[in-house]
């Protein structure tokens, strides 16, 4: 184990970082001072992943799907961030591999983490999704998907599950990947 208070990254974790990511060895360790000097204490708390993820979506209410995003991050379940979880979530959402991005999607979709998704969490995690939605982009949106009910009606339709039925990961990924407007569904990209 490494001293938590060193400045430098461990070679363990660095090791497994560069397997586990596209990053090179120097991005790692710039991503590491920044993340030292943002967060002293070597983990981000939800609060402070509210207020930086706040500032990717400022005409939006992003409270809620940053809540949901932490918590698909927060591997080990310990209520914080360490880097390891912030550099690999970062590499999922920003350039990892389709399908690693749905295994993360399905986290992110699994509320209860009991590794099946239900109608009732599409529809919590499209209401949070919807919020992203800036208004004047939302009276733009197609009529069946208008608002979250609706986006999450539209969504669960492409898995041909009935209401009380649980969807399973591979399920999800093989549902998405098969259909570009679920893909679309469970994210959001501002419009440009």
């Amino acid at each position: 184990m490494g001293n938590t208070k060193s400045s430098a990254m461990s070679k363990e974790i660095l090791e497994d970082l560069k397997l586990s990511t596209k990053y090179s060895e120097t991005e790692l360790s710039q991503w590491y001072e920044n993340f030292q000097k943002t967060c002293p204490t070597g983990r981000i708390s939800p609060e402070e992943f509210e207020k930086i993820y706040a500032k990717f979506f400022p005409d939006s209410d992003a409270k809620n799907y940053a809540q949901h995003v932490f918590r698909s991050f927060d591997t080990n379940d310990d209520g914080t961030l360490d880097f390891k979880e912030y550099i690999i979530a970062l590499h999922m959402t920003s350039s990892g591999k389709t399908e690693r991005k749905l295994e993360w999607a399905f986290s992110l979709f699994d509320v209860d983490k009991n590794g099946y998704i239900t109608r009732t969490e599409v529809t919590e995690i499209c209401t949070s999704i919807f919020k992203l939605i800036p208004k004047e982009e939302q009276a733009k949106l197609p009529a069946d998907e208008n608002t979250a009910d609706k986006r999450a009606e539209k969504l669960w339709s492409y898995f041909n599950k009935k209401d009380t039925e649980r969807l399973a990961e591979g399920e999800f990924i093989q549902g998405v990947l098969d259909n570009d407007n679920a893909l679309r569904l469970i994210q959001y990209e501002p419009m440009k």
